[in-house]
């Protein structure tokens, strides 16, 4: 069974269950488990209640040089076991020994948080855990200590069990701890107005420090507050959350030249998605785009979503809706911030805050909400991949942007893919027939294209505005026809 989780974790169920099982695994032998996650989520809290609710052992790690690293790591153990003074590790093999040795009576979690900043300063420091955890190696077999090694720079902690990656098949767990999503974040928020929670989510996401730490619980109290806590809590210089943006770049020892990676990530969020579109954007060749590209994305900072219509085409963008803000909104009226003219700068930016933020991140909830909530009668089967898609009408020569395409779980044999759904999500129009009728022209052409099914695919029409009573009564003798709003979108499915 195991402990209960602590009241003051919000959501987490699968995370504390998962971590539960593992450090209470009663099996003989030191086993491994790995955490990640970007930072502010929630990972440390996680594991601190973790080490405790079971009687465990945890070490926060710092920058630091493997002499002071060991010598706070002994000062940790002499508390923990009670010894009269602190435990002398002189290398690392022998402290990676001792953190084994705490396991010999009974299953001990043992948490190593922030192992990024170890490793840095002891290049080896994984090796020296694979040969510790050496099967048939005594230390291990005698020991039933559940190592946990936390860590929130994603492009090591991503690597740490990859490929030809010293502990590669070592680890039991490999656990992520993700953003909540955007109906969690609304719980969390305590948001019970869709469109508000739509709003707020935009600017935040779901990560559960923006409300804690870093604006002390200042939630919009309603609709008509939401202007007044963007300005009070997000466009304050004396807030925590203002400067957060620049940290998140300047936190990852990856993303060195931090100037091209704000320009990288600035392009996205004005809307240029394709590499040549960001080549374009900041003045450099598509091909000197792989490398940055390459680290944002280990970063955890930008996505890559393939072109499910056009193969080996893809658009990127940004993970994290706090960094789409800064860079669409903060970015450009950063000295205006800095003299405390938010409401000026906020009243000034509701276009581009439209356009650039709030507009795509609706679409991409509506891409999760397909993917997380809606039933499978809703589309006629489970979705397995939702994105935009350009589709090409060769008749007219002309492309369209489809802001969602659904498809299902690839068939077994060699058939076609299922399209489940083509669909146009708008946050600040009102949707008609002609949005329809679009629909129904880009399924016709979709039917006839090789390697998709799409003769059943659904017509998916989403808006924050709602739509017109003709679009209604349309719909109601259409049942090919789905249309989501914004509650639907956080409550139906």
């Amino acid at each position: 069974m195991g402990p209960t989780k602590p009241a003051g974790i919000f959501d987490r169920d699968i995370e504390w269950a998962e971590l539960v099982r593992f450090a209470t695994d009663d099996r003989a032998g030191a086993t491994l488990g790995v955490v990640s996650g970007r930072r502010r989520q929630g990972k440390t809290l996680l594991l601190y209640e973790l080490a405790r609710a079971t009687g465990g052992f945890y070490f926060g790690a710092t920058e630091a040089t493997q002499a002071d690293s060991l010598r706070r790591l002994g000062e940790a153990l002499g508390r923990h076991t009670g010894a009269p003074g602190p435990v002398h590790l002189a290398d690392w093999p022998s402290a990676v020994d001792a953190l084994l040795a705490l396991g010999r009576q009974g299953p001990v979690t043992v948490v190593i948080d922030e192992f990024p900043y170890l490793a840095r300063a002891s290049r080896d420091l994984p090796s020296i855990i694979q040969h510790a955890l050496t099967p048939g190696r005594t230390e291990r077999t005698g020991s039933r200590t559940r190592l946990l090694l936390c860590g929130s720079a994603l492009s090591f902690m991503g690597g740490l069990l990859a490929g030809s990656a010293p502990l590669r098949g070592r680890a039991g767990l490999e656990l992520p701890v993700a953003p909540l999503d955007y109906r969690a974040a609304a719980a969390f928020w305590g948001l019970g107005d869709p469109s508000l929670a739509a709003r707020v989510f935009a600017i935040v996401g779901g990560t559960p420090a923006y409300r804690r730490e870093y604006v002390q619980d200042d939630a919009p109290t309603g609709p008509d507050d939401f202007d007044d806590w963007v300005v009070r809590a997000v466009l304050n210089p004396a807030r925590p959350l203002f400067r957060e943006a620049r940290y998140l770049l300047a936190e990852d020892p990856d993303l060195r030249d931090t100037a091209l990676y704000h320009s990288v990530l600035a392009a996205v969020a004005e809307g240029n998605g394709t590499r040549g579109g960001i080549a374009g954007f900041i003045g450099r060749k598509a091909t000197d785009l792989q490398h940055p590209l390459t680290v944002l994305e280990d970063a955890g900072l930008l996505v890559r979503d393939p072109d499910p219509l056009r193969s080996g085409r893809s658009r990127y963008r940004i993970a994290e809706p706090l960094i789409t803000f800064y860079q669409a909104v903060m970015r450009p009226a950063w000295t205006a911030l800095e003299q405390r003219r938010g409401m000026d700068v906020w009243r000034r930016s509701q276009r581009r805050y439209t356009s650039a933020v709030l507009g795509p991140g609706f679409e991409e909830t509506v891409r999760q909400w397909a993917l997380r909530f809606a039933a499978p009668e809703t589309f006629g089967g489970i979705v397995a991949e939702a994105s935009a898609a350009v589709l090409t009408d060769p008749s007219s020569r002309t492309s369209h942007e489809l802001d969602i395409v659904a498809l299902g779980e690839p068939p077994l044999g060699d058939g076609p893919r299922p399209l489940l759904a083509v669909g146009e999500v708008k946050w600040g129009r009102t949707l008609a027939r002609p949005d329809l009728d679009r629909m129904d022209r880009a399924r016709d052409l979709l039917v006839s294209r090789p390697g998709l099914d799409a003769r059943d695919a659904r017509l998916l029409l989403a808006s924050a505005e709602g739509f017109t009573e003709e679009l209604r009564q349309l719909t109601d003798r259409r049942p090919d026809v789905v249309l989501v709003d914004p509650v639907r979108l956080y409550s139906g499915d």
